[in-house]
C-alpha cells in the first residue's frame, strides 16, 4: 500500500500565474482530464509540478513499488486536471523499473495530455526521451524548461522551429520564476479539450519488410488483445526484442495491464 504524506504548500510556486488557475494540491476529487508529466532527471520537472498543483513533495509510491509517485491537481477554465508526475527517466525502453513505470502509464494509462519537460541547456540529450514519447502518443507538449539558464550561457532556443520539427506544441519556460507557465496551461487546456491537434514526428521505415512485419504483428495483437492501444509501438518493441514487452505479450499480461488501468486508474510495471 502506498504511504501517504501530508501535502504542504510549495514556496517555489509564489511566482504569479494565470488568474484562471486554481491549485488544488491533493484535494482534487473527480477530474475531467489526466495529464502525465515526463522528463529526464534534473530538468525541473518537479518545479513544473509544484507550480501547477501547489505541492512540494511526493504523496507516496506507485502500487507495489518503491518508486516515488506524485499526484496533484489544478483547476483551469472551470475544468479539473489530475497531474501525474512520472519517474524521471532517460528512456522508455524499460531497462529500469523507473522507465517501465513511466512507459506503461503513457501506453496504457492513456493520459489526455503528456507534457515532456526538457532541459534547455541539454536539449539534444533530452530530446531522446521526447522523441520516444512522440512515438507513442500524439497528445504531447514539449516544455523546454530552464530557459533562463540557457540564456545565461548564451544559448538561444528556437521554440517555433522546434515545434515545427517535432510536430507538437513547444513552450519555453523558466518554471521557478513562473515564466511560460501561463502558456503551458493554455496548451494543456486546448489539447485536452480537443481545440488543438498534433502531427508528431515519427520514425519512418524505408525497408518494406520492416513495415510489413509491423503490420502483421499489429493484426495479430489486435485479434489477441481487442481494444489494446498503441499496437504499432508494441509491435515495434517486439521486433526489437524488448524482453519486457516480449514477456508481457507471451504471458498475456499486457492485456491485464490495460484492463487494470480501466478498473483502477493505476498502472504497475510488467512482471509483477
Amino acid at each position: 500500500m502506498a504511504m501517504q504524506a501530508h501535502p504542504t504548500t510549495c514556496k517555489d510556486c509564489a511566482a504569479p500565474t494565470s488568474s484562471r488557475l486554481e491549485r488544488l494540491g491533493v484535494k482534487l476529487g473527480q477530474s475531467d482530464f489526466v495529464v502525465a508529466l515526463a522528463g529526464n532527471p534534473n530538468t525541473g520537472k518537479s518545479t513544473v509540478f509544484n507550480s501547477l498543483t501547489g505541492l512540494r513533495q511526493h504523496t507516496g509510491n506507485w502500487p507495489g513499488k518503491t518508486i516515488a509517485r506524485a499526484e496533484g491537481g489544478f483547476s483551469y477554465n472551470g475544468k479539473k486536471f489530475k497531474l501525474v508526475d512520472l519517474p524521471g527517466t532517460y528512456s522508455l525502453l524499460s531497462a529500469t523499473e523507473d522507465e517501465e513505470v513511466a512507459r506503461n502509464f503513457i501506453l496504457f494509462g492513456q493520459p489526455d495530455v503528456t507534457v515532456v519537460v526538457v532541459d534547455a541547456t541539454r536539449l539534444e540529450r533530452n530530446l531522446n526521451l521526447a522523441l520516444q514519447v512522440l512515438q507513442i502518443t500524439d497528445k504531447a507538449i514539449v516544455c523546454v524548461n530552464l530557459i533562463d539558464e540557457a540564456r545565461a550561457h548564451g544559448v538561444t532556443v528556437d521554440g517555433r522551429g522546434l515545434a515545427r520539427d517535432l510536430g507538437v506544441p513547444v513552450v519555453l519556460a523558466a518554471a521557478r520564476q513562473g515564466e511560460g507557465i501561463d502558456q503551458l496551461l493554455r496548451e494543456i487546456d486546448d489539447m485536452a479539450n480537443g481545440r488543438s491537434s498534433c502531427r508528431p514526428h515519427r520514425l519512418k521505415y524505408d525497408i518494406p519488410t520492416v513495415q510489413e512485419s509491423i503490420e502483421e504483428l499489429v493484426d495479430a495483437l489486435a485479434k489477441e488483445f481487442p481494444g489494446m492501444p498503441h499496437l504499432e509501438w508494441i509491435a515495434l518493441r517486439l521486433l526489437e526484442g524488448d524482453p519486457r514487452i516480449v514477456q508481457a505479450v507471451a504471458s498475456g499480461e499486457i492485456g491485464i495491464l490495460e484492463k487494470d488501468h480501466v478498473a483502477t486508474g493505476t498502472i504497475s510495471a510488467c512482471g509483477n
